[in-house]
C-alpha cells in the first residue's frame, strides 16, 4: 500500500482519487473547495494540510486545471514539492503545452523528485471507474516509483519515451480530433434539426453510420436531452484547443479545422455558455440561425 496525495478533487480528479483509494491505498484529497475535501473525506479518504499530505506520500498525483495551476500547487512557495521526500514522484494529468511539461520536470529533478507527464483522457465516468487512457512520458525509474497510482487509475498506460514534454504533445494530438469532433457534432445536429429532423433520430442514425464519433455518441445524448449538466464543460477547450493552435504555430503547421472549431468554442465562452457542458457548442450554431434545441420554449 503507498500514501498518495491527490490535488484537485473536481469531476475528473475525485473519480482518480475514488479509484488510487478502491486499490487498497491511503489517499489525502486535496482542493480548494472544503466541501469537496469533506466529501472525499467521508467516502474513506484522508484530510490535511499540503505540508501533512505531501510531506506523507510517495506520490503526488496533480488534476488542477492548466500550466499555472500546475506550477502553483507544485513549486509555489508552500507548495507539494517543498514537502516530498527526495526520490518521491509527481504525476501531472493537466493538459500543458508540451516545453511547460519539461520545464516542470526540471523543477523536480532540482528538488530530487521524479517527474512524470501524464495527460489523461476519458471522462468523469471513466475517471471513476480507474478505466482511463494515461498518455504519459518520463525516465524509467519515475513510471517505476509512480505504478501504484497508475495502474489504479487507467486501464491504458501509454509509455511515450522517456522524457516529460512526448505526454503533452500526444495529448495535444487527442484534443485536436476531440475538439473538432465536438464541434463537428455540434454543426451536424444544428443542421439536421434546420432541416425539420428529430434530434433524437439524428443521433440514432448516425451513431450507427460512417459520419460518427465517439464525440457524438458520448456528447449527443445531452443535446436529445437538453442536459447541460457540466461532465467536461465549454471552457475547458479554448484552453486546450489553444494549446494545439500554439504548438502548431511554433512548428509552422497550419491547422484550420482547429483554428475552426477553437472559434466557436471561444464564441460559446463568450455568449455565457462556458461553464456547461461542451455539449452546449451546438447552442452557438442555433442562435446563429435562429433554431429551437431540445428544451427550448
Amino acid at each position: 500500500m503507498a500514501t498518495i496525495t491527490v490535488i484537485g478533487l473536481g469531476s475528473m480528479g475525485n473519480g482518480m482519487a475514488q479509484s488510487i483509494l478502491r486499490a487498497g491505498h491511503e489517499v489525502y484529497g486535496l482542493d480548494i473547495s472544503d466541501e469537496r475535501m469533506d466529501a472525499f473525506a467521508a467516502e474513506g479518504g484522508r484530510r490535511g494540510t499540503m505540508a501533512e499530505a505531501a510531506g506523507a506520500s510517495s506520490i503526488v498525483v496533480s488534476v488542477v486545471l492548466n500550466a499555472a495551476q500546475t506550477r502553483e500547487v507544485l513549486f509555489a512557495p508552500g507548495g507539494a514539492a517543498e514537502h516530498m521526500a527526495k526520490g518521491s514522484v509527481i504525476v501531472s494529468c493537466a493538459t500543458i503545452p508540451p516545453a511547460e511539461a519539461r520545464a516542470l520536470s526540471d523543477a523536480a529533478a532540482a528538488r530530487g523528485l521524479h517527474y512524470v507527464d501524464a495527460p489523461v483522457s476519458g471522462g468523469a465516468g471513466r475517471a471513476a471507474q480507474g478505466d482511463l487512457s494515461i498518455m504519459a512520458s518520463g525516465a524509467p525509474e519515475a513510471f517505476k516509483a509512480a505504478a501504484p497510482a497508475l495502474d489504479a487509475m487507467a486501464s491504458t498506460v501509454h509509455r511515450m519515451g522517456d522524457e516529460a514534454g512526448a505526454g503533452s504533445a500526444m495529448k495535444a494530438v487527442n484534443q485536436l480530433l476531440a475538439g473538432v469532433h465536438l464541434a463537428a457534432m455540434g454543426e451536424a445536429f444544428a443542421l439536421g434539426i434546420s432541416q425539420g429532423l428529430p434530434s433524437e433520430r439524428i443521433l440514432e442514425v448516425v451513431s450507427v453510420s460512417a459520419g460518427t464519433s465517439w464525440m457524438f455518441e458520448n456528447r449527443g445524448p445531452h443535446i436529445v436531452e437538453a442536459d447541460y449538466t457540466p461532465r467536461s464543460t465549454v471552457n475547458i477547450w479554448p484552453k486546450d484547443l489553444g494549446i494545439v493552435d500554439d504548438i502548431a504555430s511554433e512548428a509552422k503547421l497550419p491547422v484550420p479545422m482547429t483554428q475552426a472549431a477553437l472559434a466557436q468554442f471561444r464564441t460559446a465562452a463568450e455568449e455565457g455558455d462556458g461553464n456547461i457542458d461542451d455539449a452546449a457548442v451546438v447552442k452557438v450554431y442555433a442562435r446563429a440561425a435562429g433554431l429551437k434545441l431540445p428544451g427550448d420554449a
